[in-house]
């Protein structure tokens, strides 16, 4: 009984062995012939696994960099509408502390946030100055909502901020061109003409690509002692959000907070704006979409064309071996057979025209990581290109070698043996 069931079973598995073997040989009979038909074939799977590869390490580099940045953060800043350009100033629509407190106790989507404010001023150490140092005035929230620890000393605390301390902290990188010990703590430093003593150090954050991919010296001081040194400095605040995913509700909080408290009207527009980091990564997760979908398109009509090809091929075979299926027929080889002969070698030539490609594909990714100054640190290709690819090679030798397996079935044997 089980011999009687897995009879048939074992006839289909044994008819696809012979005729996959059968394939290969046509294959290596007429290499040139193949290679050159494949063509189209190699070429899409070629650009499909490149592109892919490189899309992808773009994405992962560029998702990185945001990550860097903090998903979670949030920024805001004053603005002067268009049309009230010429009766309202910059400074009319600064944010303020005042504002600032006012969002951090009636936002419930805010964790928490600082302001900053940033000049650039000479810092001495001894004889050793450096002109056009960044001086940034922070809250002591910076630490957390930046991630950025103290790696000697102490952060700023709410008592510097209140009472206008002269205290500092620097970077590494500061310490490296200040010419400073290696734990400057409790040493005094000039900045802008006036003393300072550093407090902490605090750990040198890699430079992301939006800050031109170096790092720099930087100092921060308490953010009510940098108003007092200059009043005037450009004030914006960073916000730390409890959940990315409900900024849109953040927003609509921080907007009614801050048109009521400047009393706009339904008419007016706003005097700030907004920006979520969470919406520039959805924004570029749609643009790899589109990209990505883009590609595919390109890639279905390269097979598409690397498909033509196969089909014309294989009518060429038929023709050619129009003697051969005549005998076969004749002795009993019955139409489904020859259907899946000439099938199994179209599938057969697009899949090795397919695993072609991806070999090249391979060699070209890893070929493009000896370029010198390339900000992606490894390149290789996604699994799903390389699925994609051979299953898509596959469905054109099943679409485009339908017709010629066609035509090959039904030919007459009588006729077929008469063929010239």
């Amino acid at each position: 009984m089980i011999k009687l069931l897995l009879a048939p079973i074992v006839f289909i598995v044994r008819l696809l062995w012979q005729t996959v073997f059968l394939a290969i040989g046509q294959v290596w009979a007429n290499k040139v012939r193949a290679i050159l038909t494949a063509l189209g074939i190699i070429i899409g799977v070629m650009g499909v696994t490149v592109v892919a590869a490189v899309l992808d390490g773009m994405q992962g580099y560029v998702l990185t960099q945001f990550e860097g940045i903090g998903a979670k953060k949030m920024w805001l800043w004053g603005n002067v509408p268009d049309e009230k350009r010429s009766i309202m100033s910059w400074t009319d629509v600064k944010i303020t502390t005042y504002e600032a407190n006012l969002i951090l106790e009636h936002a419930e989507n805010i964790e928490t946030l600082t302001p900053g404010c940033r000049a650039s001023w000479s810092v001495a150490n001894g004889k050793k100055v450096s002109q056009g140092v960044r001086v940034t005035g922070i809250w002591p929230a910076w630490h957390e909502i930046e991630n950025r620890q103290v790696v000697f000393g102490r952060p700023f605390s709410r008592i510097d901020d209140d009472e206008n301390r002269q205290v500092c902290l620097i970077n590494e990188q500061g310490i490296e061109e200040l010419e400073l010990d290696t734990d400057p703590t409790n040493d005094y430093i000039l900045v802008n003409g006036r003393r300072f003593l550093i407090v902490g150090v605090v750990e040198t954050k890699e430079a992301s690509m939006f800050e031109g991919g170096q790092t720099r010296t930087e100092l921060y001081i308490p953010f009510a002692t940098h108003k007092m040194m200059n009043p005037y400095t450009w004030t914006d605040l960073t916000l730390q959000l409890f959940d990315p995913d409900k900024s849109d509700d953040a927003k609509a909080e921080i907007r009614f907070i801050l048109r009521n408290h400047r009393n706009l009207g339904p008419e007016d527009e706003d005097t700030f704006d907004m920006f979520v980091i969470q919406s520039a990564i959805e924004n570029f997760n749609n643009v790899a979409k589109i990209i990505t979908f883009g590609m595919a398109c390109v890639v279905i009509i390269s097979l598409a064309v690397g498909g033509v090809g196969i089909m014309n091929i294989m009518l060429v075979s038929v023709s050619e071996r129009t003697r051969e299926i005549g005998l076969r027929k004749a002795m009993g080889a019955k139409p489904p057979v020859v259907l899946l002969q000439f099938l199994v070698e179209a599938v057969v030539l697009c899949v090795v025209g397919g695993l072609v490609g991806l070999f090249i594909g391979k060699g070209l990714v890893m070929s493009v990581q000896f370029i010198p100054n390339l900000p992606i640190d490894s390149l290789s290709i996604p699994r799903w290109a390389v699925v994609t690819s051979l299953i898509f090679s596959a469905g054109v030798g099943i679409i485009f070698g339908m017709f010629p397996a066609i035509k090959a079935a039904m030919l007459n044997p009588i006729d077929a043996l008469r063929h010239e």
